[in-house]
């Protein structure tokens, strides 16, 4: 008898959705634009961290597609590199 395939755990669907681009997926546009903007103002992701009061390997995962941060260190993020958190909800069509 064949096994069966298990079917993807939520953190598993969230890396892929991540990972892919997934259009119009939230944090698959925040990596990127967290990415460009932090190069932009010339700030290693070392730099970075420490205005967020937050590790390198956080911002080097965040920037990678990894475990999306929390939206308070989002915000903080979002501060340090001199912008806007902006959130929208959109219906589904």
């Amino acid at each position: 008898m064949a096994a069966r395939a298990r079917p993807p755990r939520p953190l598993e669907r969230l890396r892929e959705r991540i990972v892919t681009g997934e259009r119009g997926w939230f944090f698959a546009a925040i990596a990127d634009k967290v990415a460009e903007r932090r190069v932009a103002k010339g700030l290693s992701q070392r730099e970075l961290a420490e205005l967020v009061g937050t590790t390198q390997s956080a911002i080097a995962r965040l920037e990678r597609g990894g475990r999306p941060p929390r939206i308070d260190t989002l915000l903080k993020i979002a501060e340090a590199l001199d912008c806007e958190l902006i959130v929208e909800l959109n219906p589904r069509y």
